[in-house]
């Protein structure tokens, strides 16, 4: 992650300037979603895309729009569709970004006219910082702060989660419950939702939820892999 950030340093600068993203956290996307562009895949997107969309009836509308905005985005770019490979699922280049975000969210970071999510460090950066802040990423805005949970309001505080995430309140509704954060003042922005996460001795751990969190789940909807990339950068900030 340090190695990356060192070599799109320039991109990743430019980025945080314009987007209020820090290069930690598209440095860690980057990593957890293909290792700095090492595990892109091996399929066909065509093949993939065309394959989901008319044989796998649970997600044929969603499979079979992104075999559309695929193919015009082939027209867009110049290329032929028939030479990109992705994931087993469609997804492209070294962010895995899919058809109909690419086509929404991917830019032109170098000015070179023309898009290139494979190899152009520059457009990787400026692609994944644009996705963020297209899906309200706020500058400086709260990822997750420890939470403290009175004892006598865990059993109620507990039966909120689902699937070790809540939903989004607001903290002042939070703290009527009994749920508060470990730090002196409060996090920023609102509303918020508590996390738990199953920590590696076995115990369990709560959170609260920041703004920025949420956004990082638009790129993958796991609250797991939202936490994998915040404790990614955070180990890429402080290695750096």
């Amino acid at each position: 992650g340090v190695a990356w950030w060192k070599a799109n340093e320039e991109a990743l600068a430019r980025a945080e300037a314009k987007w209020g993203v820090p290069p930690e956290i598209v440095a860690a996307i980057v990593g957890v979603e293909t290792n700095y562009g090492a595990l892109q895949g091996t399929f066909r997107v065509i093949d993939a895309l065309a394959t989901l969309a008319f044989d796998y009836p649970r997600r044929a509308t969603f499979f079979r729009g992104e075999l559309k905005e695929f193919l015009l985005l082939a027209r867009e770019q110049g290329f032929s569709p028939l030479v990109p490979k992705g994931s087993y699922a469609g997804a492209m280049g070294v962010p895995q970004f899919m058809p109909g975000s690419f086509r929404r969210y991917a830019v032109d970071f170098d000015g070179d006219t023309r898009i290139d999510l494979w190899n152009d460090g520059a457009d990787v950066v400026g692609s994944v910082a644009n996705y963020l802040a297209r899906h309200d990423w706020q500058p400086g805005g709260a990822l997750l702060d420890p939470a403290i949970i009175a004892d006598g309001d865990r059993d109620a505080v507990l039966r909120k989660l689902d699937g070790g995430l809540s939903e989004r309140r607001t903290l002042d509704a939070w703290a009527s419950d009994g749920v508060s954060p470990a730090s002196s003042g409060k996090p920023d922005g609102d509303p918020v939702g508590l996390l738990m996460l199953e920590e590696p001795d076995g115990k369990a751990s709560y959170w609260i939820a920041g703004p920025n969190f949420y956004v990082i789940t638009r790129y993958n909807r796991s609250r797991l892999y939202a936490t994998a990339v915040i404790r990614l950068a955070e180990a890429i900030r402080a290695a750096r």
